[in-house]
C-alpha cells in the first residue's frame, strides 16, 4: 500500500514538471524555441493582457497593433535604443534575448487581437471632440499637421506608423510629452516636430478621442 502511494505521488510530480517544461508553457525568455505566441500569453500578459488589452493604462494596449511597428519598437528595446523610463525598465530585460523571429510571432499575434473598448473613456465630451478636431485637422495656425496623416483617419495605423485608436489617453499623454520634451525615442524624429508646439490640454483632449473611438 506504502509503495503506490509513493509510486502515485512521483507520478503527480512528473506532470507536474512535465507542464512546466512543455514549451508551450514555458516563460523562458532565454530559449529562441518557445514561440512568440506562448510567450505572450505566458509573459507578456502580465502587463499587457492575454489579448493584447491592457487593464492598467500604464501599459499600452498592443491589440491590433501595427505589425512593422511593433516589430520596430521591440527591436529598439532590444538594441536599447528607446529610453523613455516606462518603457525600459520592463521593456530592456524582457526583450533582451528575444530573437527575430519570436519579435515577428509577437507582432504576428497582437495584430491578430482585437481591441475592447474602454469601459469608462476618460475626457468629458467636449474634450473629445475638441480631440477629433484637431486629430482630423491639426492645428494649422501652427503649422501643426494632423494625426489623421500618418495614423489614418480612423486611427487604424499604417505600416510604420502605429494604431493609436482605443490607446488607453493616459498612456498616449505621456508618450506625447515624451516626444515634446526628450529625446528618449531618437526613432520617431516625426512625433518630436508634430508634439513640438502643442498645448497640454491639445496632448489631453487628442488622447481622450483616441481612446474613446470603436474597437473594430
Amino acid at each position: 500500500m506504502k509503495s503506490n502511494m509513493i509510486a502515485a505521488f512521483f507520478a503527480v510530480v512528473l506532470v507536474a514538471t512535465a507542464g512546466c517544461t512543455n514549451i508551450e508553457r514555458s516563460r523562458n525568455l532565454a530559449d529562441p524555441t518557445v514561440p512568440g505566441r506562448v510567450l505572450a500569453m505566458q509573459v507578456c500578459s502580465n502587463c499587457h493582457g492575454v489579448d493584447g488589452n491592457s487593464v492598467s493604462p500604464n501599459f499600452p494596449n498592443l491589440a491590433a497593433q501595427s505589425e512593422p511597428y511593433f516589430i520596430e519598437q521591440l527591436n529598439s528595446f532590444r538594441k536599447h535604443s528607446r529610453l523613455d523610463p516606462a518603457g525600459f525598465e520592463y521593456m530592456w530585460g524582457l526583450s533582451r534575448h528575444l530573437t527575430d523571429e519570436q519579435i515577428k510571432d509577437l507582432a504576428a499575434y497582437y495584430a491578430g487581437q482585437k481591441v475592447q473598448s474602454p469601459a469608462y473613456p476618460t475626457g468629458k465630451l467636449g474634450q473629445r471632440e475638441a480631440g477629433k478636431v484637431l486629430y482630423a485637422g491639426g492645428v494649422p495656425e501652427k503649422n501643426i499637421l494632423a494625426c489623421a496623416t500618418c495614423h489614418g483617419p480612423d486611427g487604424m495605423g499604417m505600416q510604420q506608423f502605429p494604431r493609436i485608436a482605443g490607446q488607453h489617453a493616459d498612456y498616449l499623454v505621456k508618450q506625447l510629452i515624451v516626444f515634446q520634451r526628450t529625446d528618449e525615442r531618437p526613432e520617431g524624429a516625426i512625433m518630436k516636430v508634430v508634439a513640438h508646439d502643442l498645448t497640454r490640454d491639445n496632448i489631453e483632449s487628442v488622447a481622450s478621442y483616441l481612446e474613446s473611438l470603436p474597437a473594430r
